[in-house]
């Protein structure tokens, strides 16, 4: 079982702070709005998860804070703080060399991900190569000590194999590998076990968790997966539709979820001691992103609705006064039902 850091206070002295962020596209058939409003904050070596459907807003939303929407046809508005520094305003040469100084990001597809083309001592020692203006040599040391880092054996025999001499998982490790080249304080992993058998998940989140300890860096984990919540999250947000539903820390979430959506997530889950039984799915699909309907946008799949649920759209507010915050007009009733 992956090991958790224990909890942190956010909002004490955030490392990263997202205030308000939207981000549309402009299409053919009019605006649509990807990413609706959402709020949240990551304080210095905490895991955040980030829950939903496909769909949902999760990848698109750090793709923000990388500074990978491109102006036309995105459109992102909004407070992004890294260290207190907001940087949508900042000139796009800055924002590029805060990518991987700073910030970094792992794709979900590492055989895509990676040049083909490329050997894999090529791909990670460019990166340290170019930003730190060093010989091939020393970026070449430095690939070694990256794979020895992420547990690739062999590293030294490795650096001229190319991607597809590499499985699945060990892909994912280069990706790792790259990604930690320049020592960034924020790790953003964008499905990282995404295609790969039970037995690599593991390894890759257990790798991800003993690399955070070792670096202190903060980790965002965005994933459908929720066993993988439940063991390597210290606090999870769940996204539908472009927006926040639910967020609180993971056992609270787990113990007591107050959002029909977030509940029905949890009982869809596979469960060891109920063999035999129908899995739960939730009905019907989550809407398309230009066609919202009126109130909650989850209404038309919940057994809860009432008629206000199908006007009015629930904001974000603390259950009970506790630290959970939930999107539901009936989040109070259905916590204690």
């Amino acid at each position: 079982m992956t090991d958790r850091m224990p909890p942190i206070d956010s909002r004490a002295d955030p490392l990263l702070a997202v205030h308000d962020l939207h981000v549309r596209f402009d299409t053919p058939h009019g605006p649509v709005q990807a990413v609706g409003g959402v709020s949240w904050s990551l304080g210095k070596g905490e895991t955040l998860g980030i829950i939903g459907e496909s769909g949902s807003g999760k990848s698109v939303g750090l793709e923000a804070v990388m500074g990978l929407i491109k102006s036309p046809p995105g459109h992102v508005s909004g407070e992004i703080l890294f260290d207190g520094q907001d940087i949508l305003k900042l000139p796009d040469r800055v924002r590029r060399a805060l990518r991987g100084e700073e910030i970094a990001m792992v794709f979900q597809d590492a055989m895509s991900a990676l040049n083909p083309g490329m050997t894999v001592g090529s791909q990670i020692s460019e990166v340290y190569r170019l930003r730190r203006r060093c010989s091939n040599d020393e970026a070449r040391r430095k690939a070694v000590e990256l794979m020895d880092l992420v547990r690739i054996p062999s590293a030294k025999t490795r650096l001229k194999a190319y991607p597809h001499e590499f499985s699945g998982g060990m892909c994912q490790r280069v990706m790792i590998a790259t990604a930690l080249a320049l020592e960034p304080r924020l790790l953003i992993a964008d499905e990282p076990t995404t295609a790969l058998d039970v037995t690599v998940q593991r390894q890759i989140m257990a790798l991800l968790s003993e690399l955070q300890r070792e670096t202190g860096m903060a980790l965002v984990l965005i994933t459908h997966d929720l066993g993988v919540v439940a063991e390597a999250v210290n606090r999870a947000l769940v996204m539908y539709a472009g927006r926040i539903v639910e967020s609180g820390d993971v056992a609270t979430l787990f113990r007591a979820a107050a959002h029909p959506y977030t509940r029905g997530l949890i009982q869809s889950m596979p469960r060891i001691d109920s063999r035999g039984a129908d899995l739960f799915s939730i009905g019907g699909t989550p809407p398309a992103a230009g066609r919202m309907p009126p109130g909650c946008a989850f209404h038309p799949r919940c057994q809860h609705a009432v008629d206000r649920c199908r006007v009015e759209r629930p904001e974000l507010a603390p259950v009970l006064g506790g630290t959970q915050l939930v999107a539901c007009h009936l989040a109070g009733e259905l916590s204690h039902g």
